[in-house]
């Protein structure tokens, strides 16, 4: 039986969903087209810590009203359940995670060929070493990027973007999520990966029939590149 089969096309919650999605997207790259520059040290103010707890906060809250309003749980519209097998579930995060890796690295490659690009430098999160001075902040920072800003972004696209478009098709619904999730960072240099980051992540969603396993993927990557940042690797 085939995704449209099993649960109806739930029009109105899908076209809000993709408002809210598309004014991020648009706030992003209006953000990015202003010229605006991120500090240096952002993952050292108190301010980004901060501002990022409401933001994340303000985003959880506009998704738990669109699933209310689609009249599905909350747990069948975020996908809050276990993966059908924890142990295939972790395999295929595994997988994802050298699959991102390595693309990320052939991407990094490729751009090598046109310049000194970077999409790291592009989105400006990532510290460029340890500041023993300011642990404190830093150590907020890293909680909002390595658990809030994962729960809640997957909650958004693998969650319920996933559960409002898997009806129209799982191919489309894991690159229309991905693509506007890579899109809502509001980078240039750095959208293609971001955009593949959340394909592979779909991808891993859709085969688990959970949010559950990109959840931990997303925690875990973002996790590692602020501690290699830090710590000089």
């Amino acid at each position: 039986m085939s995704a449209s089969e099993k649960s109806p096309r739930r029009v109105g919650p899908l076209i809000a969903w993709l408002v809210f999605v598309g004014m991020l997207v648009l706030i992003a790259y209006a953000g990015r087209l202003s010229g605006a520059e991120t500090p240096d040290d952002v993952a050292y103010q108190w301010s980004s810590s901060i501002l990022g707890f409401v933001q994340y906060w303000f985003f959880l809250v506009v998704i738990v009203a669109i699933a209310l309003i689609s009249r599905m749980e909350l747990r069948e519209a975020f996908a809050l359940r276990a993966p059908r097998s924890w142990p295939r579930a972790l395999g295929l995060a595994v997988l994802a995670l050298v699959v991102i890796y390595v693309g990320a690295f052939v991407y990094e490659q490729v751009l090598s060929l046109f310049g000194d690009w970077s999409a790291t430098d592009e989105q400006g999160l990532v510290p460029q070493g340890w500041d023993s001075s300011r642990a404190a902040p830093f150590i907020a920072f890293f909680l909002v990027v390595t658990l809030l800003a994962p729960v809640v972004e997957e909650l958004t696209y693998r969650g319920l973007g996933i559960s409002l478009l898997e009806p129209w098709g799982a191919a489309l619904t894991v690159i229309v999520t991905g693509v506007l999730f890579g899109a809502a960072h509001g980078l240039i240099v750095g959208f293609p990966i971001l955009a593949f980051f959340g394909i592979v992540l779909g991808w891993l969603r859709v085969r688990t029939d959970s949010v559950l396993p990109g959840i931990m993927l997303h925690a875990t990557f973002n996790g590692i590149a602020l501690i290699a940042a830090v710590s000089g690797a």
